[in-house]
């Protein structure tokens, strides 16, 4: 992976440091969108060194060098390893959870909506927001 991270000669060297390392180790673990803060308390939790101006550094050098992917549902920007597209989003309004999903559904209204307005769409995103079976069972709705 260092390799991704090196420029050349003439652009500004991006190494693998220790702090990058295990901030990504942290994104591939958490295998959903996480936001910076709680990726700063995991990180922070194993090397108190890591400070959060950092996680959002090493974030912005991720995403230019397409390893994650910034989604912004509503107000919040939650990130995660880049993946392929084509998925949507539940999030959740009580805890802030994130819950990935698919639809077929969603695939084609995008497939008729492209053929109606004679129009190719390159980005979509779609997010549902409510309340998570957790929250529902709090009252938290």
């Amino acid at each position: 992976m260092s390799r991704n991270l090196k420029e050349n000669n003439r652009a500004p060297s991006h190494s693998m440091t220790s702090q990058r390392r295990l901030l990504l180790q942290l994104l591939r673990d958490a295998g959903r969108h996480i936001d910076a803060k709680e990726l700063y308390r995991g990180a922070n939790a194993r090397d108190d060194s890591i400070g959060i101006a950092t996680v959002y550094r090493s974030l912005s050098l991720f995403e230019e060098l397409s390893l994650v992917e910034k989604v912004k549902l509503g107000d919040s920007r939650y990130y995660d390893i880049k993946q392929s597209p084509g998925h949507q989003h539940l999030v959740c309004s009580g805890c802030g959870k994130v819950i990935e999903f698919r639809s077929t559904y969603f695939d084609k209204l995008m497939q008729a909506v492209q053929r109606e307005y004679v129009f190719k769409v390159t980005e979509s995103q779609l997010y549902l927001e409510g309340y998570c079976s957790e929250c529902e069972k709090r009252g938290k709705n």
